[in-house]
């Protein structure tokens, strides 16, 4: 990894008339590295990352990206970055090829084909080339999207939940595919909701209501969310959920697969909720290290 900053932004910020969507974030990527943006549904993720590449303009804020100014040199930005959108954004009427020599067209890169035809190659689409875009599969339009993004050689990618809608193989073909292209140098900066995703990161960072409330390694981020959690298992835990969540101390129980979650701040208090049920025939409760699902409920849920 290279000691160098591929993003380096300090206070961006950006209004929608009075709704503040991004509120004065810092973020510093060092290239090669892999970044998973985490937040729910209108924390300002997709803003911030547009505001990276220079599609949108911040109303705040400084810093550069790939060396360039965000807010002065967009289209420089836009020259070195690949963007992958939360929606295919392809013409379904044209094959893979025509689709992939028609962005090459745009980025009037030299030697069209000779580009068309590696990057095909790279990314597995050679004997699907032909095939109208329209009659592809999620994880094959997916495929077809990432292509488009790295025919100019970019040096940063940026990836709005480009898995969404996509089978567990697809995804998983698709990270290997990541980390393949981050260990030849990309930067890659990815916003997601699966916390299996997030854990392939380097580094996430966690985004509420426009603000930066959390970074570091997945490690990391668990350890400063200072949660407990305690798993209850046995025959038909999932009745005690409710009796379980009025009690002093939890912050949150639920089920996951044939477990009971419970998590708080307060171990002591979560001790003493779970007492009872450690006498009930056939059921076991051990404490264990929060997942990082716990900790992004429990920074939802303490945002809200």
């Amino acid at each position: 990894m290279s000691g160098n900053l591929a993003i380096d932004v300090s206070g961006l910020t950006k209004h929608f008339g009075t709704k503040i969507a991004v509120d004065h974030v810092d973020i510093a990527v060092p290239e090669g590295e892999v970044w998973g943006f985490l937040g729910p549904n209108g924390s300002g993720k997709t803003t911030t990352i547009r505001m990276l590449c220079g599609l949108l303009h911040a109303d705040e804020g400084q810093g550069t990206c790939l060396g360039y100014d965000v807010r002065t040199q967009s289209e420089q930005i836009k020259r070195e970055t690949g963007y992958m959108t939360q929606r295919f954004s392809f013409w379904e009427d044209l094959s893979i090829r025509e689709n992939l020599d028609f962005v090459a067209r745009m980025y009037e890169l030299d030697d069209r084909k000779a580009k068309v035809n590696s990057t095909l190659d790279r990314l597995g689409l050679v004997k699907r080339q032909n095939q109208m875009a329209g009659a592809l599969s999620g994880g094959w339009k997916q495929r077809l999207a990432l292509a488009a993004c790295m025919l100019h050689s970019p040096k940063l990618l940026l990836l709005d939940e480009p898995t969404a809608g996509v089978d567990p193989k697809a995804r998983r073909d698709f990270w290997e595919e990541i980390h393949t292209l981050s260990d030849a140098g990309l930067t890659v900066l990815v916003s997601t909701h699966y916390m299996d995703e997030a854990e392939r990161c380097d580094r996430i960072v966690y985004i509420q209501n426009g603000k930066l409330i959390a970074r570091g390694t997945v490690a990391e981020v668990i350890a400063q969310s200072k949660l407990f959690t305690f798993i209850v298992e046995g025959e038909d835990v999932r009745r005690f959920v409710q009796r379980l969540q009025d009690e002093p101390g939890v912050e949150h129980a639920a089920f996951f697969g044939a477990a009971l979650h419970v998590t708080g701040l307060d171990r002591d208090a979560l001790e003493h909720a779970l007492a009872p049920y450690r006498n009930e025939s056939g059921i076991t409760v051990l404490e264990a290290p929060p997942s990082l699902e716990d900790v992004f409920i429990h920074l939802q849920e303490q945002a809200q």
